[in-house]
């Protein structure tokens, strides 16, 4: 319908209008979209332009011209009608029609550009402004507009052949008007006309009146636009159908008539499967049937002017088919039947095509169904054994039942997931693994013979919704996430991996043709998804089955799709940053299959080439220590000549940043203590940090960022470049000793000693009194970690675990160090610590 029509976007340009003379508008009223509606009653954009109005010798009169904004061309020239009528809708909407079935629309991106070129176009027809249908009032007299519906209504000419024309005219000149139209449909329904119609129509066949037969055409086409229920009623009724659609056979814009009446008779079959015991189902079956034809294949493609004359036409099929749903469910015998006569084996195959066709047309029809109404049409299918039939149906060798099985199968997953999943939990219990419904789909899928796979590409669609966890439940008895991904990954798992096992047994593909390829790259997709959703089930089922090793032997398919999807695998788990998934690729050395790739990629840039840099780059930018380790230690070499991005210099010096902190855990601590505070993460260089350092003025401090007194800084070079020995003095105090100096700093207003952090034990030790702590390096005046309460911990010998406090801005929290595991799991102790900070702050002040 032309209220769909989108606005264009609001976009300032050029316009060539007569109106504008060649010049710049100076804003966007003009501004247009041109649709015309094709064949399909859908609107094709013409293009995007700016409309004016001015007088085309050519044309004669006054027209609407679109000038393209891209480069002025003509989009539209359209002359101003006396008599077309002009509908405004929306208020930035001018639709009309050129010809028959040419329509054509204006979509403004302003609304007072449509109210400017409206007002031309009334103009032109002398129209008033405000009406928004140029044409629709129609000679109509203020008494005759203003008439009392009760009274007599219009007064139809006697039913003659005679008259046939007479009778077309007036229908006609009735549609544009609401009120007549209405009195045309009683008269119509009172006096019992169309039959009569009808009969003069056989007489007009027998003397091949061929203008006769082209009005009564006129005359029934008019009918089914007065949009009236009582009509169809009678059009559709048994007697009357093929009349009227022998009526719609001639068509006087048609050189030859149509031949809709033999089509229904002689071509078109009705098959009944199961017998149906019911009169009124089945005449109400072949009613419906003849309907749709008469709409989808009948009638003349409406005009935008009759699109909406034909709701009721719409309403009418989709009325008939939630009926005859409602009657076969209501019909036990009828599905009992059905049901057997599906999974008997005395069935032969040509009649189980057809059971199984009926089936599936019958689940089609019930996507017309309110919901509440298609729950209760599953829930009769579920109980009469829906899933067990598939099961069977799908066990057999007909390519055309299976591929009609997974049609209905689809219907079920898409409407309740749950009560798939919930049947193959239990038949698992009865059943083999090899017969279970979703190995034989998954069966189905890896046997695909079309080239383009594409009923593999539906069922691998329905085995993503069944493993999503999204849309499964969980009650507080049990949880349908654990249950059925414990299932599935016990009993389908292996039959989805089995075509990728059995192609990955050497270092390259041992088939890798298309369909193959197609296959596995179907299978690596649904991997994927499992990666990211399933956590552990999938976790597990990698390292104990060595699936990454397999999957990256795809990396060195001939097909770069396969290849990519291999190694967008990869890259998935490593983006979990899941060290059970980094121990598990150092250990197998799964990095070589990628290095390899890349290397023999060479010199081209292309997709492959930017997503192996682009993993590399994440290692490096997320700081991966064990992968960065791993990957410079042993593919270094073949890496370090490629210097067109920075990726492998910057992972280079990630790793001798991460040895140089190892072999020097004295250096480790000062560059922890400089850290900002422990949730700044990126990937600043060591020169960057130190720069920060020396280029801070000890002025800074003065913000309110260091809480250590001024008495305790340091006096000398010395004391900076000396810390750490005295330190190491204090960690010999007793505990007692500790507790004493801390009492006694809180008395002296320094210290707030409600300030408590939990350590392990390795730490807690490290921890000393005031006094030492203001012997630390950078605790005066540093930009980075200027010294706190109870801050920082020394160094053991034994490990390089230490802590430290920082504050900045008020904010206090541990300084891990980059090789700290476990830094998310003390967010929440740090964020504790802030208000005691501030108080210590205020006490010290």
């Amino acid at each position: 319908a032309p209220d769909q029509l989108s606005a264009p976007p609001a976009t300032a340009s050029q316009s060539g209008g007569c109106g504008v003379a060649g010049g710049r508008m100076t804003d966007t009223r003009r501004r247009v979209k041109v649709y015309t509606l094709n064949e399909d009653r859908q609107w094709d954009d013409r293009g995007t332009g700016h409309v004016s109005s001015c007088y085309v010798e050519r044309l004669k009169g006054m027209s609407l011209l679109v000038r393209a904004e891209s480069d002025g061309s003509l989009l539209l020239e359209s002359k101003i009608n006396p008599n077309t009528a002009y509908q405004k809708q929306q208020d930035t909407l001018i639709v009309w029609s050129e010809a028959e079935n040419y329509d054509l629309a204006l979509s403004f991106q302003e609304k007072a550009g449509c109210d400017e070129i409206w007002e031309k176009i009334c103009q032109v027809q002398g129209k008033d402004p405000s009406v928004d249908i140029t044409q629709d009032l129609v000679d109509e007299s203020e008494e005759e507009r203003f008439d009392d519906m009760s009274s007599p209504g219009l007064e139809l000419p006697s039913c003659e052949l005679s008259r046939l024309e007479e009778i077309a005219e007036l229908v006609a000149s009735s549609l544009p008007s609401p009120l007549r139209r209405e009195k045309l449909a009683l008269a119509l329904e009172n006096e019992g006309y169309i039959k009569k119609l009808l009969e003069i129509f056989h007489v007009c066949e027998d003397l091949e009146n061929i203008e006769g037969l082209h009005h009564l055409y006129e005359i029934i086409k008019g009918i089914f636009l007065l949009n009236r229920t009582a009509l169809f009623e009678v059009m559709f009724s048994e007697e009357c159908i093929m009349d009227v659609i022998g009526c719609l056979e001639y068509d006087p814009s048609l050189s030859q008539s149509r031949k809709h009446r033999e089509f229904l008779t002689k071509t078109a079959k009705f098959k009944e499967v199961i017998p149906i015991s019911d009169p009124e189902l089945k005449q109400k079956i072949h009613q419906t049937y003849r309907v749709q034809y008469i709409q989808d294949m009948v009638l003349p493609t409406p005009s935008v002017f009759e699109e909406n004359m034909l709701s009721t036409l719409h309403s009418f099929i989709f009325f008939n088919k939630v009926e005859i749903v409602g009657m076969l469910q209501e019909d036990e015998k009828f599905l009992t039947d059905l049901f057997a006569q599906l999974t008997d084996e005395a069935t032969d195959e040509e009649k189980r095509q057809e059971l199984v066709n009926f089936l599936k047309e019958f689940c089609a029809f019930s996507q017309t169904l309110q919901p509440q109404n298609r729950d209760a049409f599953f829930k009769t299918l579920s109980n009469m054994g829906i899933l067990p039939a598939l099961e069977v149906i799908l066990g057999m060798d007909d390519a055309q039942v299976r591929s009609a099985a997974t049609d209905i199968f689809s219907y079920l997953v898409e409407y309740n997931p749950s009560m798939v999943r919930e049947f193959v939990m239990q038949e698992a219990q009865q059943n083999d693994d090899d017969i279970l419904l979703i190995n034989l789909i998954i069966e189905h899928m890896i046997c695909d013979t079309d080239p383009e796979l594409g009923g593999a590409v539906l069922l691998m669609g329905l085995l993503r919704t069944l493993v999503d966890p999204e849309n499964m439940l969980a009650t507080a008895n049990k949880t349908e996430k654990t249950e059925f991904l414990g299932f599935f990954y016990k009993h389908c798992m292996h039959v989805l991996t089995a075509p990728l096992l059995a192609n990955t047994t050497e270092d390259k593909p041992s088939k890798d043709d298309f369909q193959t390829a197609q296959l596995l790259a179907l299978i690596l997709e649904l991997l994927t998804f499992c990666v990211e959703h399933h956590t552990y089930h999938i976790k597990n089922y990698i390292i104990n089955k060595d699936i990454l090793r397999r999957v990256l032997v795809l990396m060195a398919s001939k097909h770069a799709f396969l290849a990519l999807c291999a190694l967008r695998f990869k890259r998935k788990i490593i983006g979990l940053k899941d060290e059970f998934y980094n121990r598990y690729i150092m250990k197998s050395f799964l990095f070589e299959p990628v290095v390899k790739a890349f290397l023999n990629n060479g010199s081209r840039y292309n997709l492959m080439n930017s997503a192996i840099i682009e993993m590399f780059e994440f290692i490096r930018v997320e700081d991966i220590k064990s992968l960065t380790a791993h990957v410079i230690e042993n593919y270094w070499k073949a890496l370090e000549d490629v210097d067109y991005v920075q990726t492998f210099k910057g992972l280079k010096l990630r790793f001798e940043q991460q040895r140089e902190r190892q072999d020097n855990p004295k250096l480790d601590s000062m560059r922890s203590i400089l850290r900002n505070h422990r949730y700044r993460r990126d990937a600043r260089t060591l020169e960057d940090e130190e720069e920060m350092w020396f280029n801070t003025d000890e002025d800074d401090m003065e913000d309110g960022e260091a809480v250590v007194p001024p008495s305790d800084k340091p006096k000398n070079d010395e004391d900076i470049m000396d810390p750490i020995s005295k330190f190491m003095e204090r960690k010999k105090l007793k505990e007692s000793e500790e507790k004493e100096v801390l009492l006694k700093t809180n008395l002296s207003g320094r210290q707030s000693p409600s300030f408590k952090l939990s350590f392990s034990s390795g730490t807690k030790s490290n921890l000393t009194s005031q006094s030492s702590a203001s012997n630390l390096p950078g605790s005066p005046g540093s930009p980075g970690s200027p010294g706190s309460p109870g801050s920082p911990g020394s160094v053991s010998k034994s490990t390089s675990q230490m802590a430290a406090i920082t504050t900045k801005g008020g904010l206090v929290g541990l300084v891990d160090y980059p090789d700290d595991d476990e830094e998310d799991d003390e967010d929440e102790d740090k964020e504790e610590t802030l208000p005691l900070s501030k108080k210590a702050k205020l006490e010290s002040s």
